[in-house]
């Protein structure tokens, strides 16, 4: 289990794909998280739990399964791309952000951002299937950061968005601060919502 909150942005060095086996394997620099991460650890990479299947240095390498590929912005990352990483959360601490599972359920765009003074609003878009799991004060995860939704587009709307205020320090701390229009993010809704609809699926009676 993840928190949202980044501990660093590390920098891809390779994204080497294997058509035949429909994987790849991905590298990147991760100078602050790496050390005492250990071959099988999870990390959170641009909010996706990936496992740890080589290290050397700083240097950490993880297999990427095709349905990461298909769900995820990770297939398009690109060598000196930065990625906000996060390592699992330790029994008895903190949960600063919300619970994230690392486990991205679909991708959006950054439609549009304003810059306020001390704070910015970002705008995505998000695909319809997604929409009825996002509410406004709720939590979501984009590109495995901890946010808090501002707005929300009316449910009838034919584009579906949501907005975030982002501070400072997570326009300085994450690559949310470099996002720009038509950018893809990874997202993640709030597991107690995508719980809640499959427990009602299941009511007494429901079945025809």
């Amino acid at each position: 289990m993840f928190t949202g909150i980044i501990a660093e942005q590390g920098r891809v060095e390779s994204l080497d794909l294997s058509p035949a086996t429909d994987s790849a394997v991905l590298t990147f620099t991760a100078p602050r998280t790496a050390p005492g991460l250990g071959l099988g650890g999870s990390i959170a990479v641009n909010g996706v739990c990936l496992t740890a299947v080589a290290l050397d240095g700083s240097r950490v390498s993880v297999d990427v399964m095709g349905e990461t590929l298909t769900r995820t912005t990770t297939g398009s990352l690109q060598p000196g791309q930065t990625v906000n990483l996060e390592r699992c959360v330790p029994a008895g601490g903190r949960l600063d952000g919300h619970v994230v599972q690392g486990h991205v359920d679909g991708v959006g765009a950054l439609a549009e951002r304003e810059d306020l003074g001390d704070w910015e609003r970002l705008r995505f878009t998000v695909p319809l299937e997604l929409a009825r799991y996002i509410a406004e004060k709720g939590s979501i995860a984009v590109d495995g950061v901890s946010l808090t939704v501002t707005s929300v587009s009316d449910a009838a709307a034919e584009t579906q968005f949501f907005e975030v205020g982002l501070i400072p320090t997570t326009l300085a701390d994450t690559g949310l601060g470099a996002k720009q229009p038509g950018d893809t993010v990874n997202l993640e809704v709030d597991v107690l919502a995508k719980y809640a609809e499959r427990l009602l699926a299941f009511t007494p009676g429901a079945r025809s």
